[in-house]
């Protein structure tokens, strides 16, 4: 079996850490220099010949957390590494999965070619935008789910009186999945947005009076969608909003729009780090599951046995 390495990125370091803690091996010596005019060169200060290596890193904004994995993976490959996996707990560039308008590109498939391009032999992330991206790659993708965190989270509540919401028409599936794991009923929020990052309007569809509400969306940005759909909520009749986002990207006003918003908390996971702490968010560790998925990686078991049937 080939050993195992553990390297880092400069933006996930500190989720790396956890992972490696979990994993019981110490990460890999790895220097990311920059020239003057901001030039990046990437340093094994290992061997890797012949071993299985990991790179973690997270590829949100700015582009140059990319540029750093794909030059982590062709220092490797160029070494000799035996085994390349791109563990990318937020997968950037996600959302743009489609032509939905004229000469537009489809951004996930050209970031999937690229990875590839690099020498990455296989691919570990969570929660895409649409599952159908895992389509993209023509080598095996690890798509990990974040109900394995959330559901044990949710196990310790006080959930009698809930019921789940999906924030748009479009993850109704993956809030659907929590209703049906819980036995509880779902409604959706039916929004309007007329350009990028903005919503006009509402609507919510089904009974929500009197009940504590818990959103389910993959990503929050600007938060806006979760805060407007929040307040929707609450007109008709909530009496408390909850909301689940797996990637908390976390742009613009988002800070000020959920601290300004009708929700009672967000509880998002450290696929990308907080730039700065809220009383309403909570942040829950995905560490402990891609340890064991590298492990389970590794060691050529099941994925599917890591999550909440």
């Amino acid at each position: 079996m080939l050993e195992v390495k553990l390297f880092s990125g400069t933006c996930s370091k500190t989720l790396a850490n956890q992972i490696s803690d979990h994993y019981g091996y110490e990460l890999g010596s790895l220097d990311i220099k920059k020239f003057s005019d901001g030039e990046m060169q990437v340093i094994i200060n290992e061997s890797v010949r012949g071993s299985y290596v990991f790179f973690i890193q997270s590829t949100f904004a700015p582009a140059d957390n990319l540029l750093e994995m794909l030059l982590m993976i062709d220092s490797a490959k160029r070494a000799s590494a035996g085994y390349i996996t791109a563990v990318i707990p937020y997968f950037g560039y996600a959302r743009q999965d489609r032509k939905d308008k004229p000469r537009v590109p489809i951004s996930a498939k050209l970031m999937a070619d690229i990875i590839e391009a690099a020498g990455a032999n296989r691919i570990m992330t969570m929660d895409f935008h649409a599952d159908q991206i895992q389509g993209f790659f023509n080598i095996p993708v690890d798509h990990l789910k974040s109900e394995a965190i959330f559901i044990p989270h949710l196990k310790k509540m006080n959930l009698d009186n809930t019921i789940f919401a999906s924030p748009d028409v479009g993850g109704v599936k993956r809030a659907r999945n929590y209703a049906k794991y819980f036995e509880k009923d779902l409604v959706i929020c039916d929004k309007e947005r007329r350009i990028a990052n903005e919503v006009a309007n509402i609507t919510v569809i089904g009974e929500v009076k009197g009940k504590d509400v818990i959103l389910v969306d993959d990503i929050v940005d600007t938060a806006g969608t979760l805060c407007k759909a929040a307040d929707a909520l609450i007109e008709k009749g909530a009496k408390s909003v909850r909301a689940l986002c797996t990637h908390p990207v976390l742009s613009g006003k988002a800070f000020e729009n959920i601290k300004n918003s009708k929700l009672t908390e967000l509880i998002v996971t450290d696929t990308i780090p907080l730039k700065q702490k809220s009383s309403k968010i909570s942040v829950l560790s995905c560490a402990k599951l891609f340890a064991r998925a590298i492990r389970n990686t590794h060691e050529y078991k099941s994925i599917a046995a890591l999550f909440v049937e």
